[in-house]
């Protein structure tokens, strides 16, 4: 019975870690990459530092940093050290990191 909870618990932790990455992972078409991109290329924003934060995709923004809009895009966009970052606006998580 003991190997038996074990197993059953080994196997729940697995889910809840496959659960976890499928929810980092944002599959962004690469028409809209292009919309993206030609955007903010167009729209240049000042480039902001974010002390503490590490510019990786799942690393959430503080609701100091303003977000700005993309038309008919649901990511929001910033500039942080230089670099375009997309952003999910309900969860200010980093969605992808432009060089």
């Amino acid at each position: 019975m003991k190997m038996h909870l074990t197993g059953a618990a080994a196997g729940l932790l697995l889910l809840a870690g496959v659960g976890a990455v499928a929810a980092q992972d944002v599959v962004i078409q690469p028409e809209q990459d292009t919309v993206i991109r030609e955007y903010v290329k167009k729209q240049p924003l000042a480039s902001v530092k974010i002390p503490g934060v590490e510019l990786n995709v799942g690393s959430a923004l503080p609701d100091t940093v303003e977000l700005h809009e993309i038309p008919d895009v649901k990511y929001r966009y910033v500039v942080v050290d230089n670099r375009t970052v997309l952003v999910d606006p309900g969860t200010r998580k980093i969605v992808k990191v432009y060089d």
